[in-house]
């Protein structure tokens, strides 16, 4: 095994530990996509909202996208307040590889994401979600290189700035139109066409398609390959990024 390989196993046990430790965290992570499932799903049940999937099928992908969003952005937040504390400046002086500093991290929050995500699914299917476990599945996998992607950024950036507050506000300010461009709650097709033209720029609503695609077993459609080539994009890019710019900054 390679050092950075093994460097990163240590690492992801840490971070995995350290994130089960805190159950309240993890419980509030979910509650605002089963928020969205319980009193926004409903209120699409009689909107005609085109594909081939009902409202169920339209929504928990979208949330899906939405939790890796959410959930990959601000996990940079934890190395903010590593730094105050002075577990960073202790991690300088030690032998491991600093790529693994970050490749451990990242791979600690797709694990979390995914338990996340099936959570997810399974009180989709309470509500009235029928998708084929492979569609799932699928879902899942684009959901994991999304993470891969943000995660990478987070860390990357969180290693910039000095506090919280400064980390924030710049999260908040970047996911607020990622969101909102991406079709995560409803298709970007109900959109004028301006608007319509300006989400395409967004990745993740290439990723949104791709996973509404799966859910509905449509595996040889275009929307899945647009997905994947975006979703590989955007992680090796993001994650080549995060790394340069995470051992530039002395992890």
């Amino acid at each position: 095994m390679t050092p950075v390989l093994s460097d990163s196993g240590l690492v992801f046990g840490r971070c995995l530990r350290q994130t089960l430790r805190s159950r309240i965290g993890l419980l509030f992570a979910l509650i605002q996509p089963l928020l969205f499932l319980s009193f926004f799903g409903p209120l699409l049940r009689e909107v005609p909202l085109g594909g081939r999937g009902d409202s169920w099928g339209t929504l928990v992908p979208g949330l899906l996208i939405q939790l890796g969003l959410f959930s990959s952005a601000f996990a940079g937040f934890g190395i903010v307040m590593e730094k105050q504390t002075g577990v960073v400046e202790r991690m300088r002086v030690t032998p491991v590889s600093r790529t693994a500093l970050l490749l451990g991290r990242v791979l600690r929050d797709v694990v979390v994401l995914v338990a996340q995500s099936t959570v997810l699914v399974l009180a989709g299917v309470a509500f009235g979600l029928r998708a084929p476990v492979l569609g799932v599945l699928i879902g899942f996998v684009f959901v994991a290189t999304l993470a891969v992607a943000l995660a990478s950024l987070s860390y990357a950036f969180a290693m910039r700035v000095n506090s919280p507050q400064e980390f924030a506000p710049v999260i908040n300010s970047v996911n607020l139109p990622l969101m909102l461009l991406s079709g995560i709650l409803l298709p970007m097709a109900l959109a004028p066409g301006w608007l319509d033209a300006l989400s395409r720029l967004i990745p993740l609503r290439y990723l949104v398609e791709a996973v509404r695609a799966a859910f509905v077993g449509d595996y040889g459609s275009a929307a899945i390959a647009e997905g994947a080539l975006a979703a590989a994009l955007l992680a090796v890019c993001s994650a080549a990024l995060g790394i340069r710019l995470f051992r530039r900054a002395g992890a």
